[in-house]
């Protein structure tokens, strides 16, 4: 007797059917999608990946590199993956600081439109011997030093430039305002506000971009900016998990391939979230002094030097020097570089 064959709804395999699941792809047999099988479902995975979750959560914030090496050693099924573990966190935490950021984005935003609507002619503005003339000038330049980003060290510049000239020079933008504010109420052609700008015709692609990405900072007087930042901010810390592992694999070159590092990475820069959230969600019930921030940054690097004891099995000097090291480097060097290039990039997706 031939035995029955059962086709599976998933893969489209045939099987026999006595078996109760899908040998190829493991779906059930039976189809019985009701309502209580949907939730009953949901909730089942749910708890199943709670449950691994603290498994995770626990050690990670107690014993400092030791889910990483457990990790490493073979134990993964009972932990959460460290790139999962990740994700899931950043999310809670990028979630949380959006609050802050909309808070933060309202204000600058209103403080750019103020600096810009400052009827200040600069463009027009004739700086005089007279000594009026230059205090004037030099408090127009102060009042709008968010917008024309003018330190106090350019305006003694100017100052001496200004003393040592016989004739009173016309400092400008490289773009006359009344221009160009003209041509935006009339919603002339964005070709002509670019050519009212100073933009030559035969500019490259990325020198149009760049004044188009000015013109628009300034049609909008600057909204949304911090925002883009913002969103900016997810994509850099991820592709700065990489170069921290790199750094880790410089210290403890013979200590583990590179995927070892990145375990320790992930799980390290969970922490780091962890942590951040109780201090958004802190703030957000009591205001925390300065001095209480400090010691928590400062416990990074006590939570690190524990964690190369624990993973990479160093010394307790060997720990304590690599992580300070470690986070003097990252911080002096990586972290500026990669807040120039988010700055850069969200004004180019501004």
């Amino acid at each position: 007797m031939m035995p029955s064959i059962n086709q599976c709804k998933n893969c489209e395999n045939s099987f026999d059917e006595s078996f109760d699941y899908c040998p190829y792809c493991g779906q059930e047999k039976a189809d019985n999608l009701t309502f209580g099988v949907l939730f009953s479902n949901t909730i089942s995975n749910y708890f199943s990946i709670d449950a691994r979750f603290f498994r995770s959560f626990i050690p990670l914030m107690t014993k400092p590199g030791v889910l990483a090496r457990r990790f490493v050693d073979g134990k993964r099924l009972s932990y959460l993956h460290p790139a999962q573990f990740y994700l899931f966190i950043s999310v809670v935490f990028f979630f949380l600081f959006s609050f802050s950021v909309r808070k933060a984005d309202n204000i600058v935003t209103q403080t750019l439109k103020k600096g810009f609507n400052k009827e200040i002619a600069l463009d027009s503005l004739q700086l005089k011997k007279d000594s009026i003339g230059i205090e004037l000038a030099k408090k127009a330049l102060k009042d709008s030093i968010v917008v024309n980003n003018v330190s106090e060290k350019d305006l003694r510049v100017i100052d001496s430039i200004i003393s040592a000239e016989q004739k009173g020079p016309e400092v400008s933008f490289t773009f006359k305002r009344e221009t160009l504010d003209s041509l935006i109420a009339i919603d002339a052609p964005k070709v002509e506000k670019l050519q009212a700008m100073g933009l030559s015709e035969d500019a490259g692609a990325l020198t149009q971009k760049f004044y188009g990405q000015i013109l628009k900072f300034y049609e909008q007087r600057g909204g949304g900016i911090l925002k883009t930042l913002y969103d900016t901010i997810p994509i850099t810390m991820f592709l700065m998990l990489p170069l921290f592992a790199f750094l880790l694999k410089i210290f403890y070159w013979k200590r583990g391939v590179f995927a070892h590092h990145m375990v320790f990475s992930f799980y390290f820069f969970t922490f780091l979230f962890t942590s951040f959230c109780f201090l958004i969600l802190a703030n957000m019930i009591i205001e925390i002094p300065g001095w209480l921030e400090f010691l928590v940054f400062l416990s990074f690097v006590v939570y690190l030097m524990l964690a190369f004891r624990n993973f990479y099995k160093s010394s307790w000097i060997s720990a304590f020097l690599k992580a300070n090291m470690v986070s003097f480097i990252y911080m002096m060097f990586i972290v500026p570089i990669a807040f120039f290039g988010v700055i850069m990039v969200s004004f180019m997706l501004y």
